[in-house]
């Protein structure tokens, strides 16, 4: 299970302002932090039967390592994400369902899929700089996300900071994450990457 905080981040001020300044002193695990390119492709059929069944599935390069993703049953407020999430390595960067085969989700997603064709509906391009805290209670990964999503019929921007529970409690992670949105002026964001693109393709709002 995957259970982050997602903020929207104003502007480039903010950004360097997050990533330059010691927030958590002690806290903050020695050598963690790291910057990485991440390009990641969301896969469905023609009818879109992945996103009427609220699942999205993403090949994303990590480094020179493809990953392949399933995330489902998620639901979000007050910028509290939680969903389920299953990660594999993959072959390359093409969309192969039988990745999942060994997992109970997996096999439920082959079923779904069965012998459509898998297209790329959108992808995802983002500069990520990242760092991790260690409470004593709880570990948690900051990740500094900005780039686009792009999709067949436009793009949309990304600037946001992610807080993402490793272990310890959600109270805990939501302590912080208000203690950083009061002092930065940032606001809660409830919709994920995937979401923000499949509302650009259905002609939503962003």
């Amino acid at each position: 299970m995957e259970i982050e905080l997602k903020y929207a981040i104003p502007n480039e001020d903010v950004i360097k302002a997050l990533w330059d300044n010691e927030l958590f002193g002690q806290y903050e695990e020695k050598d963690s932090r790291e910057e990485m390119f991440l390009h990641a492709k969301y896969f469905d059929t023609e009818d879109g039967d992945l996103a009427q069944n609220e699942i999205a599935y993403r090949v994303r390069m990590e480094g020179n390592c493809p990953v392949a993703t399933l995330k489902w049953k998620g639901h979000s407020e007050d910028g509290l994400h939680v969903r389920e999430e299953l990660n594999v390595p993959a072959d390359s960067s093409d969309p192969d369902p039988e990745v999942f085969r060994e997992s109970s989700m997996g096999s439920q997603f082959l079923e779904l899929v069965k012998d459509k064709e898998l297209r790329c509906i959108m992808e995802t391009k983002i500069h990520r700089r990242l760092f991790r805290i260690d409470t004593g209670d709880g570990i948690y990964e900051f990740s500094i996300d900005t780039g686009e999503v792009v999709t067949e019929v436009g793009s949309v921007p990304i600037s946001e900071i992610e807080i993402e529970l490793y272990s310890g409690e959600t109270e805990e992670m939501i302590e912080i994450g208000e203690k950083i949105q009061k002092k930065y002026g940032l606001e809660v964001e409830n919709k994920s990457k995937y979401a923000r693109g499949l509302e650009l393709i259905e002609g939503g709002n962003i």
